[in-house]
């Protein structure tokens, strides 16, 4: 699985389960292996209802599909 799909995949879930835009995501870290399957941790700007803030996300991958989500401000 390519990193461009992963980061879309990523975007898709936090607007889908936190209602968030993103501003920015810059990759510092990607395990995911060919089968879909890991971690792909990003530093990221979102935005919700114009307010702006910054996070270190880490998205875990199943199958190619997102099934969690840790994060922490930065």
């Amino acid at each position: 699985m390519d990193e461009k799909a992963m980061l879309a995949k990523a975007k898709v879930y936090l607007k889908q389960e936190y209602g968030e835009d993103t501003v920015s995501m810059d990759v510092t870290g990607n395990s995911v292996a060919g089968n879909g399957t890991g971690v792909l941790s990003v530093d990221c700007t979102v935005s919700v209802g114009g307010s702006r803030s910054d996070w270190s996300k880490k998205f875990h991958f199943k199958n190619g599909e997102v099934t969690r989500m840790d994060w922490k401000s930065r």
